[in-house]
């Protein structure tokens, strides 16, 4: 089923979904399935499965040179969605990136994803490579998630690559892009960010999760102003509960999020790892009770792995 669908289906309720990560190149399926399978009490209706391009690193030969190797640390994102869906019985949402594909390449996956009947995808432009200041597309790719949004609604009106295709069956693909409530690092404004985000819904994307934030009203402010500009899709609000004090740091610089002032002198008054974990768990639960209250459609949780603060905070919510 398409998350559209479950969303409609549910009536105005709040649904719970996760996000998780591919396990590292030697990893293996069962450390997917052992973080999810206490979650899956909570019934999400669908997971989101991250997508990892390749990384690239310089190793010094004995010459004195360096060679350029590219490596993949997470592969698997097709085949965790399908493991995911058999054994479940829940639906995948498989991120698709820009990055590391072409255009005929994309098309490719988008045809293995609708032969395994995973009719979901988010649609995002991908970050820059660890050696580039700036996102560089693959030759014959796409430079912006609005240009992979449009490839995949052509391909649902039965549109592919190849004009002289006979018979070319539609794909039925229900397309989530990214949302920022605290505007992209890269645009030069928000109302820029809000048009540009309206280009990718009006190119076919059915809905919308957001990064992470800490300030609900930073969400309801962004909804707001989503709905001003025309845009009316079903907006998810992406949560991640902090377990560290580094993170007040770290996330900022990597995600582009600020913490609340009171938040902060919070954690930074605690000595512990655990007293900081605490307060990152319940200001979580407080978040997630406000939007819930406020008749959010999803409570999107980026687990990083870690199923018991999830299982913690929806027993709170839930």
């Amino acid at each position: 089923m398409k998350v559209c669908d479950h969303i409609e289906n549910a009536n105005g309720s709040t649904l719970v979904s996760y996000e998780v990560l591919p396990p590292l190149k030697g990893g293996a399926m069962k450390d997917i399935f052992n973080m999810l399978d206490p979650l899956m009490e909570f019934k999400p209706p669908f997971i989101d499965v991250t997508y990892h391009r390749e990384e690239v690193v310089f190793n010094k030969k004995d010459s004195g040179y360096y060679e350029k190797v590219s490596i993949r640390k997470r592969p698997g994102t097709v085949g965790i969605c399908a493991s995911i869906m058999h054994k479940y019985k829940v639906d995948a949402v498989p991120h698709l990136i820009c990055g590391g594909f072409n255009s005929q390449e994309t098309e490719d996956a988008l045809i293995d994803l609708a032969f395994l009947g995973i009719n979901n995808v988010l649609a995002l432009r991908g970050d820059a490579r660890n050696f580039e200041d700036r996102f560089v597309p693959e030759k014959g790719g796409h430079k912006y998630a609005v240009d992979l949004v449009k490839q995949i609604s052509k391909m649902n009106d039965g549109n592919y690559l190849d004009e002289n295709l006979a018979n070319a069956q539609p794909t039925e693909f229900c397309i989530g892009v990214a949302g920022y409530p605290e505007k992209h690092f890269e645009a030069p404004n928000f109302d820029s960010d809000l048009r540009f985000l309206k280009d990718k819904v009006d190119a076919g994307a059915n809905y919308i999760v957001t990064q992470m934030f800490f300030d609900n009203q930073k969400y309801f402010e962004f909804v707001d102003k989503c709905r001003s500009f025309g845009i009316n899709v079903p907006i998810i609000p992406g949560l991640k509960p902090i377990t560290s004090k580094q993170q007040l740091n770290s996330i900022p610089r990597k995600f582009f999020t600020n913490f609340p002032e009171d938040f902060v002198k919070e954690v930074e008054s605690y000595s512990t790892s655990a007293q900081v974990k605490e307060a990152g768990i319940e200001w979580c639960i407080a978040q997630s009770k406000e939007l819930k209250s406020r008749g959010v459609p999803v409570l999107h949780y980026y687990t990083m792995g870690d199923s018991n603060t999830i299982m913690r905070i929806l027993k709170e919510v839930i």
